[in-house]
């Protein structure tokens, strides 16, 4: 229901926020009219000027705090209010896990409907400072003075930053030397205006269990003057640097690296270990930004998987493997799907580089891919879910439905796509038992959640219309359903049997079937044959269930 809209673009208005938006802002009404207020915080009065005005809601910045709240606290970085790359420094870290959870819970109840799932309390971080072992921040000229760091909320001007507080050390090491040889030697940033200019971005990796360090410079040509003076003061500054890369991106575009890189230093990719498991990660690797977290994440991932030692796992969206290698020293097979032919590459080696030779990476679409291994022959018990932000493909979702693994591990990054792909699977034969929040990003509104879906019992949740006619029903014939059946042959041959072959197999042993299973649409038309496989299937099916 729509409000009559009163407010104008630089109104000021007294707004009492009752809880935070899904990208840390605060949120409240104020005659009935939603009003987003960037900067405030769950039980405050605050005065907010309105930036934008909209139908049915307003959003704006908060002038003064009139009522504050108890978890407010001081932001500790020096450029918080004008940089994007943090949200909520503004909120001690107690209330950060606090409203995390609630968005976690919010999400999953109010857009997923999801009232049956029990959400644990979120896992949250020690030390929620210098977390990040991946730093890509931007270059660029603002108003004639070298800026390297993040982009101003929903703008792509360029905030410098001199020592990031969620990053490790030797990130902030080579913004640090990138700054003093772009000064030194005169090098030029990339105008996204223009299209020229040599510096692009810049990037860190930290292999936090290592010590190993690697430093990417993006530049909009193959031409890095003065690169071995690069090379030469990143050596002298950066402890660990084991990689100096150029990667090359002459596209004006938005996507950070181009596909081209060279080495300037040392070697392609640096190690780093997650548990017992140890990884190369390249310039375009993916590798999870927060290692101990990452940890704790996948752990509760093993958990919730339930494996024995004996199950076959397919794993949606692998990217790297890095989910995949754990899992798969507690099953007996992992099938790691990926459609980034770098990503395949990439688990490839960290399988041959771990020795785990009962995981198998496929490059492709993973309905495709798992379809195509389950006429294999392939059951999987598991079916693991790491998607990006949008969530799932629908027609994954619809894939996995129809093979039917015991359980679904679903780790997500966003909760409004989770609830929604939860949904689609409750709708589709499974149930959402329990979600695991895992605080990944402090200081961020971001949140990953785990979350177990089991199959449900088809006996007990088969909702079925009955005509008349279909009353008529030998005792043979009301011992299992079509459906009974065709899972039961599903499950222990990997076969998908239609109820047309069921008809026709039932029919050979004398059960009596109704006359349209076997009738064909036209006096024309060429009719399926049960093949023999199939044939064989079924009939132990129907000796299963007592039918013959």
């Amino acid at each position: 229901m729509s409000v009559d809209n009163k407010f104008l673009v630089r109104d000021k208005i007294t707004l009492k926020v009752t809880g935070l938006g899904s990208s840390g802002e605060g949120v409240g009404k104020t005659d009935g009219f939603t009003v987003f207020a960037h900067g405030a915080l769950a039980d405050e009065t605050v005065e907010v000027e309105l930036e934008q005005v909209k139908k049915n809601y307003a959003s704006g910045k908060v002038t003064a705090i009139l009522e504050a709240s108890p978890e407010r606290v001081e932001p500790l970085c020096p450029v918080y209010e004008a940089c994007g790359g943090c949200q909520l420094q503004h909120l001690n870290y107690t209330g950060q896990l606090k409203a995390k959870e609630q968005q976690v819970r919010d999400a999953l109840f109010r857009i997923g409907h999801l009232q049956e799932v029990k959400v644990l309390p979120i896992i949250g971080e020690e030390d929620p400072w210098h977390y990040r072992n991946k730093m890509q921040f931007p270059v660029a000229f603002e108003n004639g003075i070298l800026e390297i760091g993040c982009y101003a909320a929903a703008t792509h001007k360029v905030v410098g930053v001199e020592n990031c507080l969620i990053q490790k050390q030797r990130n902030n090491d080579i913004i640090a030397v990138v700054r003093q040889w772009m000064r030194q030697y005169e090098i030029s940033a990339y105008d996204e205006k223009t299209g020229k200019g040599v510096v692009r971005h810049v990037m860190g990796r930290v292999g936090v269990n290592t010590g190993e360090v690697m430093a990417v410079i993006i530049t909009a040509g193959y031409d890095i003057p003065h690169g071995k003076e690069l090379v030469k003061m990143l050596r002298d500054a950066v402890p660990g640097l084991k990689s100096v890369v150029q990667n090359i991106n002459k596209k004006q575009t938005n996507i950070v690296m181009g596909n081209k890189t060279r080495l300037l230093y040392g070697k392609t990719t640096i190690k780093d270990r997650l548990g017992t498991l140890k990884f190369n990660i390249s310039a375009q690797s993916f590798f999870q930004v927060n290692s101990a977290q990452a940890e704790k994440l996948y752990n509760k991932a093993i958990e919730f998987a339930a494996l024995s030692g004996g199950e076959t796992v397919v794993d949606c969206y692998c990217g790297t493997g890095t989910i995949s290698l754990y899992l798969a020293k507690h099953a007996q097979k992992v099938y790691g799907i990926e459609i980034i032919a770098s990503a395949i590459e990439d688990a490839k080696r960290n399988a041959e580089d771990n020795r785990c030779d009962n995981a198998e990476f496929i490059l492709g679409d993973a309905a495709v891919k798992m379809q195509e291994l389950v006429e294999q022959g392939v059951r999987p018990e598991v079916v693991l879910l790491d998607p990006p932000r949008a969530g799932c493909e629908e027609k994954v979702l619809a894939a996995i439905a129809q093979v039917m693994p015991q359980r679904i591990v679903y780790v997500s990054c966003n909760p409004a796509s989770l609830a929604r792909d939860l949904a689609y699977l409750e709708q589709n034969g499974y149930q959402a038992e329990v979600a695991q929040p895992v605080d990944m990003f402090p200081m961020t509104h971001h949140v990953e959640t785990v979350v177990l879906l089991s199959k449900l019992n088809t006996k007990q949740h088969i909702e079925v219309e009955l005509n008349l006619d279909e009353l008529d029903l030998t005792a043979a014939e009301s011992k299992a359903t079509y459906e009974e059946i065709r899972e039961y042959v599903l499950e222990h041959t990997g076969l998908k049997v239609s109820h047309l072959y069921i008809a026709q197999v039932k029919q050979k042993y004398g059960i009596i079937e109704r006359e349209n299973y076997n009738k064909p649409k036209s006096e024309n038309s060429r009719q399926p044959k049960c093949p023999p496989e199939k044939e064989a299937a079924i009939t132990e099916a129907l000796k299963h269930f007592g039918m013959i």
